[in-house]
């Protein structure tokens, strides 16, 4: 498996936020992405995902058994927001995303429980999701990425609100999931506990505005 991006660009209203980001990850690899606040980090892994147009340039999925697709149909997406639903159980949130997301071609997601208890919450899965600490929560957005087999995630400040035993449990399921074949591009600015991973850094309007003057 191979995620390609050519010359993408991205805009918001008439302003390029970046322009002419190419990169290439294959199974195993992971891709953190670095740069300032307002760098376009953020955007960037929106298009990939699907969740914004690119404005130029295109980002593509390759998988040997299969025809070459949209990024977004082969990834999970983690944002600043867990969408969970508060006055639902978390089994129940868990749940409808197993059912919705389905899996991709090529693996198997995690019964809802075994999910939850790969998170280290198991016991609490019964609990309305607004119960639940802020940190309890960004871990049971996690539980997402386990519940259902997408090969590519894309995490945008994954480790936002976690302490560091979560943030080490966080990254031992990278860790896993790049074991098995997966590909991970991540937006942070803190370190992710993960070795050999490729990076990124992103320069927005400054980087623009060099071939300008």
């Amino acid at each position: 498996m191979r995620l390609v991006a050519e010359g993408l660009s991205a805009k918001r209203g008439e302003d390029l936020i970046f322009q002419d980001i190419s990169f290439e990850i294959a199974s195993g690899e992971a891709l953190v992405v670095k740069g300032p606040n307002g760098s376009g980090k953020s955007t960037l892994l929106r298009v990939l995902a699907g969740l914004l147009p690119a404005h130029a340039g295109a980002a593509k999925f390759l998988a040997a058994a299969q025809p070459v697709g949209q990024v977004g149909e082969a990834a999970h997406y983690l944002g600043h927001r867990n969408a969970m639903k508060r006055e639902l159980t978390v089994e129940e949130n868990l749940s409808f995303w197993k059912s919705f997301f389905g899996d991709f071609a090529g693996g198997a997601g995690l019964p809802v429980i075994e999910a939850v208890e790969a998170v280290g919450l198991g016991g609490i899965a019964h609990l309305p999701f607004g119960y639940l600490s802020a940190g309890q929560q960004r871990r049971m957005a996690m539980a997402k990425l386990l519940a259902s087999w997408r090969p590519v995630w894309i995490l945008d400040e994954p480790t936002a609100a976690l302490d560091a035993a979560a943030e080490a449990m966080f990254a031992g399921l990278v860790t896993a999931h790049l074991a098995s074949g997966g590909i991970a591009i991540a937006a942070t600015h803190q370190p992710l506990g993960l070795e050999g991973v490729k990076e990124l850094r992103m320069t927005g309007f400054a980087g623009i505005m060099e071939d300008v003057w």
